[in-house]
């Protein structure tokens, strides 16, 4: 049976353990409110953004003129994975999750005798991946300082993806991350954007004029395209995260509580056998006298 002032020290343990999850919790919760309206103010934009170059993209086919995001290199060999994630750790399943759709992807691609490439945003992916794709990493994406996320960072991001397009050094780019659903749910999802990929458009056979022509709006919109679903991504990532590590803490601060609970009881108990043996040790000394 342990000791009243070993039990008593794991108690005290756990209480200060409990105060640190329910801290957590409460500032999760706040930054959770502000993120979910970011994600979900993003969406609109983002749904309506891609319907016009759906529209635009149906129209020019996979024509010779089409630009090169949209119609792709004519190759299917190498394959470019950005997998996003956090920089912080204490989010329950949330980067676990993504890092394991990313990983089945590459296992997919690499049995299929493909090239395989990986850049990830956030460390929690990177340690993740890298003890079993380590020799496939070419980039990792720092958010450390980024208190939050803008288009700029989107736009850095998606900058560094064009120009290794541009370089030829990869043919098809997918982004990993987790749609925000609610505080219980994130979806992790896996996403191309190169080359462009459009859901069927309703209207999409309505004949527009375009001035200048459809080609030369693609060529300035795609790039903006690519930086425009890497930031409704790292949106979307915020929430979930912020999302996930309520979820989590909260289940911690319940679990610390139970625990107190049992060891408060196993201390009491503990007490009254110390008790009991004094008792049954003052009425035995004094019989004998």
């Amino acid at each position: 049976m342990p000791n009243l002032k070993d039990l008593k020290n794991r108690i005290a343990s756990v209480t200060s353990t409990r105060k640190i999850t329910k801290a957590m919790q409460m500032v999760a919760a706040a930054k959770l409110r502000r993120a979910q309206e970011s994600a979900e103010q993003s969406r609109p934009y983002t749904e309506r953004f891609n319907a016009v170059l759906g529209g635009l993209a149906a129209s020019v086919g996979q024509s010779e003129s089409a630009p090169l995001l949209l119609r792709g290199t004519g190759a299917d060999k190498v394959h470019l994975l950005i997998v996003m994630t956090s920089e912080r750790g204490l989010c329950g399943g949330f980067n676990g999750n993504i890092s394991r759709l990313a990983k089945a992807k590459a296992a997919e691609l690499l049995a299929a005798g493909k090239t395989v490439k990986i850049v990830t945003v956030g460390k929690k992916g990177r340690d993740a991946i890298k003890r079993e794709l380590g020799e496939y990493f070419i980039d990792h994406v720092d958010m450390t300082e980024v208190k939050r996320v803008g288009y700029t960072d989107a736009q850095s991001i998606a900058q560094g993806i064009l120009a290794r397009f541009d370089g030829g050094e990869f043919d098809v780019a997918t982004i990993f991350y987790s749609t925000f659903q609610n505080v219980v749910t994130q979806i992790p999802t896996e996403q191309q954007i190169i080359p462009a990929a459009f859901e069927a458009v309703e209207g999409a056979g309505t004949v527009y004029d375009y001035e200048p022509d459809e080609v030369e709006i693609l060529r300035d919109l795609l790039p903006r395209g690519v930086a425009t679903q890497i930031f409704a991504a790292l949106l979307e990532n915020g929430a979930s995260e912020q999302g996930a590590r309520m979820s989590a803490m909260d289940n911690a601060t319940r679990n610390a509580g139970d625990m107190i609970d049992k060891l408060t009881i196993e201390y009491n108990r503990s007490r009254q056998a110390v008790i009991t043996n004094e008792l049954i040790e003052i009425i035995s000394g004094a019989e004998a006298l």
